[in-house]
């Protein structure tokens, strides 16, 4: 019992100094490398006492209660949670196990979308590999490791990763513990540039977001009664102007004749960033795009956060990912359908930093798909 009391006792401490840590983040910007250095420090102290005197508790070597166990699993929760760090505990083929706050803050992705899926999804298509072979080698006991990458998000900005192995009580494996510090730290001495507040995606509330879509439900409404009837490709066209800009930073437009299945597919509209994207995407054959062919033949919806197929969109003229070279973070792939059959699909990219498609603007884009699609069929 002393031995519990004596763990609760240095935990409680290990708390506190996580506090101070939280509260040095106002320091400024020359002072952040000595709290980055310290936070380290208390990580490793975690990994290297804390957790192993856990474990040796939790064996039931030394005597402890049923409420001392409860109590001191949600401290060891509420340090993971609230450190001011980002944090993630990953297994060995990088897939994501917890996020703690300042990591969700810092990727922009929920806890509960990011568990479970591949940590390397977050990142540029060219850190992926490398991060994954430095993640197998912690959880194998080759020691640890720390490495540069960059999120898909915002691919110009630095992030320090630094991986260490940790092995929780009723783990079957060693997982391993992956500590983000966001922004570059030079090595001259200069002032590290304030990049946490600038990585961070903008704290929109529901209800805000609720009143877009509303707005937005609204507008293509009374575009698609307005339409002139006669040209359905006129009528798509101006529906995807709805869309482009407000709602996605890219729309593509693909239809065809019903019967003749994804061979009959063509594209009829463009709206990108810039008018020489728009021209580059429209010379692409959608057959040879395989999300489209998919949305095509199934009939069903497709939604992606940092999409990890970069092939998914096909190739631009010279030969790259088109989503790699625009950047895509997230993408609506909708079909426009009547009775069930297929006219057409309806591609959406956001690119860069914008917050990822949620799944409230997925369901009210399979409204929207819906009324385009009867409008479609009512000027045949």
């Amino acid at each position: 019992m002393a031995q519990t009391d004596e763990f609760g006792e240095e935990l409680a401490d290990f708390v506190r100094r996580v506090a101070e840590l939280k509260a040095a983040r106002s320091l400024s910007g020359g002072d952040l490398p000595t709290v980055l250095d310290a936070a380290i420090f208390e990580l490793d102290h975690v990994a290297d006492q804390l957790w192993p005197w856990y474990e040796r508790l939790s064996s039931g070597r030394l005597p402890r209660t049923a409420s001392s166990d409860r109590q001191e699993q949600h401290l060891l929760r509420a340090v993971f949670q609230r450190f001011p760090l980002p944090v993630a505990l990953v297994d060995r083929e990088a897939v994501v196990r917890r996020l703690n706050f300042a990591a969700t803050s810092f990727t922009g992705v929920r806890a509960g979308y990011a568990t479970g899926r591949p940590l390397t999804g977050f990142l540029a298509h060219a850190d992926r590999a490398a991060f994954r072979s430095q993640a197998a080698a912690v959880a194998r006991g080759e020691g640890d490791r720390s490495l540069t990458v960059h999120l898909q998000q915002r691919p110009s900005a630095r992030v320090h990763a630094t991986l260490a192995a940790v092995r929780p009580s009723g783990e079957p494996h060693t997982t391993v513990l992956v500590v983000l510090q966001p922004g570059d730290l030079p090595a001259s001495g200069a002032p590290a540039p304030a990049a946490t507040s600038a990585l961070q995606v903008p704290d929109l509330t529901e209800a805000t977001r609720h009143a877009a879509l509303m707005d937005l439900l609204d507008e293509m409404t009374t575009t698609l009664l307005t339409a002139a009837r006669g040209d359905r490709e006129a009528v798509l066209r101006q529906a995807a102007q709805v869309l482009h800009g407000r709602f996605a930073d890219w729309v593509i437009v693909d239809t065809g004749t019903a019967g003749t299945g994804t061979s009959g597919l063509s594209r009829t509209a463009v709206l990108a960033p810039s008018e020489e994207e728009a021209k580059a995407l429209a010379a692409q054959a959608p057959t040879r795009c395989p999300l489209v062919l998919e949305t095509a033949r199934t009939g069903s919806a497709a939604v992606q956060v940092r999409p990890a197929d970069p092939d998914a969109f096909g190739h631009d003229p010279q030969g790259a990912p088109v989503l790699v070279q625009a950047n895509v973070t997230s993408l609506l792939c909708v079909p426009l359908a009547v009775e069930g059959t297929v006219h057409g699909v309806l591609t959406l990219f956001r690119c860069g930093a914008r917050l990822a498609f949620s799944m409230a603007e997925a369901q009210a884009m399979d409204m929207m798909s819906r009324h385009m699609s009867l409008a479609v069929a009512a000027t045949s």
